[in-house]
């Protein structure tokens, strides 16, 4: 069911000040920026062999990643998976009682297919479900 781990989303207020402690200072590969309008984010992609860090910084107040940093602060947002295939992947989980924030795939940073596992079916872990678009993203 799960391929990878396939980034680690971080909440930041400010993606100019979060990263050169990753790109700079830890090394990184910083492959750009882009916002998803849908998400209410913008985020930053890095890279570290196999493994991402996404830096999230909100674009309005009604983000869910502000509403999290108004409430916890920056840092570790939430864990994403690599999966073949989202649709079924959801399926069977919803099968196996699993709560879900998305019931359907959404359309997420690079054209990925994802879908977020509320935090109360995964041990209080925000986990999102990634199916990589067609270019490999």
């Amino acid at each position: 069911m799960l391929t990878k781990i396939n980034h680690l989303g971080v909440a930041v207020t400010s993606i100019e000040e979060a990263l050169p402690l990753y790109r700079d200072t830890l090394g990184m590969e910083f492959s750009g920026i882009e916002e998803v309008p849908s998400q209410l984010v913008k985020v930053a992609f890095l890279s570290i062999g196999e493994s991402k860090i996404e830096l999230l910084e909100p674009t309005s107040p009604e983000s869910p990643v502000a509403k999290f940093l108004e409430k916890n602060g920056p840092g570790v947002h939430h864990v994403a998976y690599g999966v073949q295939d989202i649709d079924a992947t959801i399926a069977r989980l919803i099968a196996g009682g699993t709560r879900m924030i998305d019931t359907t795939a959404r359309t997420g940073a690079h054209g990925a297919r994802i879908a977020f596992l509320h935090p109360k079916s995964s041990n209080g872990v925000l986990t999102e479900l990634c199916e990589a678009h067609e270019d490999g993203h």
